[in-house]
């Protein structure tokens, strides 16, 4: 018996560093462990709470970024179709300028025509009215040369 006693002396001797240690590891784990574990527990949960809502911010201001880009390209669209119908205006607004402008043009060019063959006419009526009384004249003098040469006589 002499091992059992040895091992029952030597478990008796320990005893006393066993309790101290199992008191220790309860003050440690009661002290330090378990306030260690519940700030690391609130730091986790805090990370994780900042981490998530980092995403769902992150998320929020890509989305209003895709928002503004959308708005920005309506609006860009919005004033490159407001200039095209700008410009298909000016365009019409020249061409009934134009169209307007040849039509005076013609207008007048039509009335100065008409004009001008009213102004021949009558200068051409002028000239076969002056022509037969410069005939008849002529026809006069000659007829009344010749008419006087019967007579005897020239006129003075």
């Amino acid at each position: 018996m002499g091992i059992l006693s040895q091992l029952a002396q030597l478990f008796i001797s320990t005893l006393p560093t066993v309790i101290f240690v199992f008191v220790l590891f309860f003050i440690l784990n009661w002290f330090f462990y378990k306030p260690l574990a519940a700030v690391l527990e609130k730091r986790e949960k805090e990370t994780t709470g900042a981490m998530a809502r980092a995403r769902e911010q992150a998320a929020a201001a890509e989305e209003k970024a895709r928002q503004h880009d959308a708005a920005f390209q309506s609006a860009r669209q919005e004033v490159y179709r407001q200039r095209e119908e700008a410009r298909r205006s000016l365009l019409a607004d020249r061409e009934a300028t134009l169209k307007w402008a040849q039509q005076q043009s013609e207008a007048l060019l039509n009335e100065a025509q008409a004009a001008l063959a009213a102004e021949v006419a009558k200068r051409k009526e002028e000239l076969q009215s002056a022509c037969r009384s410069l005939g008849q004249e002529i026809a006069q003098t000659i007829l009344g040369v010749a008419g006087s040469g019967d007579r005897g006589g020239v006129q003075p």
